[in-house]
């Protein structure tokens, strides 16, 4: 069985957060191959685990990769800062006899956005619309690696490492079945400590928004990473919460046309004609509609109304919106030209991710964990679709008792989605909408 045969077999995802299938993405033709390993959010620190504790998997995953692939170039790009985790990584590298490179990166917010840390790596910016394909380069997240070296030894994804954090008695970084409730990953860090409260799933610049209620329903995917617990009247829930009829009303009465939202954002400083100030313009005048077409190209990074914005205005989610409004309309993204001329103030442009957290005001919660645990819960409701692509089939019925790592749902191997495996063993309780499974004695877990 290929390399790629086997990946898809074992339900490998990319773990940065967009879940793309990898064995969709590896099947391209590439030269170089960057591992991202920069934890783009900001108090997130899963990423980190898996370089301290698992070094020697991924070096030799990263071999087999370049074995398989023919690539020529290996780097891993990470932040200068973590100083464990490269030492981990260079020891792993050393013992296992290559000379892959390690490329360090300032502390800056979205150090870990993949066409950014392209960018730094190599000084060549991916067209817009494009993707890195085009450059001969595939990007891949350090725990989709390590989710490779098990999927060469047969060992689906069953299993994600979580940073439960915020308002939480113990953060820490859980190890968990795919399927698993938040809300239980939240009880094994303790408990909340402030009520009410509301929940972030993901990070906090680009993760989705749950009050309390909300977060009861929700589970643990594939490319989830982080769960932060706030008090519901945070300053970031409570913007959140802003309805779009407001932001535009907004933005037709309060855009003063400054230009800081295009002047600090990171896809406009490598070169992409992405200018959102000029939607927001046209939002608020009914004007000027050709400019809207700029907001296919936003990466949704939040910088632009959490950081530049000196209004409180809401950029990022009205460049959302009109995204939405021309997919819906048969609207795509071609490939652009690149404007260069723009990149040469991108080093005074940077934000140093500590000014971000600062004025997010989660100062108080950026700390190394270096606690992890582990939870198995007693049931798992585990989503039929884990990021891009379609949703899985289900292979099972309800009543049939699956082992820990059986096929659950699937989709073709020609088709963008993935295959689905039990993650913990018992009886199937549910395939409408997930694959509930509740432990059952006897079932290999």
């Amino acid at each position: 069985m290929s390399l790629l045969e086997m990946v898809y077999e074992a339900g490998v995802v990319g773990d940065g957060g967009a879940g793309f299938p990898t064995h969709k993405k590896l099947s391209g033709r590439f030269d170089t191959v960057i591992v991202n390993a920069a934890e783009c959010e900001p108090l997130l620190a899963s990423d980190r685990c898996v370089m301290r504790n698992y070094a020697a998997m991924v070096a030799e995953a990263l071999s087999d990769i370049q074995r398989e692939t023919g690539a020529s170039r290996v780097v891993v790009g990470t932040k200068t800062k973590y100083e464990r985790e490269i030492a981990a990584l260079r020891s792993a590298f050393a013992e296992a006899g290559i000379d892959f490179e390690i490329f360090g990166l300032s502390g800056f917010y979205p150090a870990g956005d993949e066409q950014i840390m392209i960018y730094e790596i190599t000084g060549r910016t991916v067209p817009p619309g494009g993707i890195p394909l085009a450059l001969g380069i595939v990007v891949l997240n350090v725990t989709t690696v390590l989710d490779i070296w098990r999927a060469l030894r047969g060992i689906p994804v069953t299993e994600k490492f979580v940073t439960v954090t915020g308002e939480v008695k113990h953060p820490v970084i859980l190890k968990v079945p795919v399927g698993t409730r938040v809300t239980e990953c939240v009880a094994a860090a303790g408990g909340t400590t402030v009520d009410p409260w509301m929940l972030i799933k993901g990070g906090p610049m680009m993760g989705r928004h749950f009050d309390m209620k909300e977060a009861e329903s929700q589970t643990i995917g594939k490319a989830d990473g982080g769960l932060i617990v706030l008090s519901s009247d945070h300053a970031l829930p409570t913007f959140s919460r802003k309805p779009l009829k407001r932001m535009i009303n907004e933005a037709k009465s309060a855009c003063i046309q400054c230009s800081y939202c295009t002047e600090l954002c990171p896809r406009y400083l490598i070169g992409h004609k992405i200018r959102p100030h000029r939607v927001m313009r046209s939002i608020a005048t009914g004007t000027n509609q050709n400019d809207l077409a700029d907001a296919m190209l936003c990466c949704e990074c939040g910088i632009c109304e959490l950081f530049s914005c000196p209004m409180q205005l809401s950029p990022r989610r009205i460049n959302m919106h009109v995204k939405s409004i021309l997919r819906s309309s048969g609207a795509k993204l071609e490939n652009q030209s690149i404007y260069p001329e723009q990149t040469h103030v991108r080093d005074y442009r940077r934000i140093a991710q500590k000014r971000f957290i600062a004025r997010l005001e989660l100062g108080k919660y950026d700390h190394h964990i270096d606690d992890v645990g582990e939870y198995e819960p007693e049931t798992v409701s585990i989503p039929l679709k884990h990021g891009v692509g379609r949703p899985s089939e289900p292979v099972v019925s309800v009543g049939d008792v699956v082992n820990r790592g059986d096929v659950v749902a699937s989709v073709p191997f020609a088709d963008v989605g993935c295959v689905i495996h039990a993650s913990i063993g018992g009886v199937i309780t549910c395939t409408d909408g997930c694959i509930g499974i509740a432990r059952k004695e006897g079932a290999r877990t």
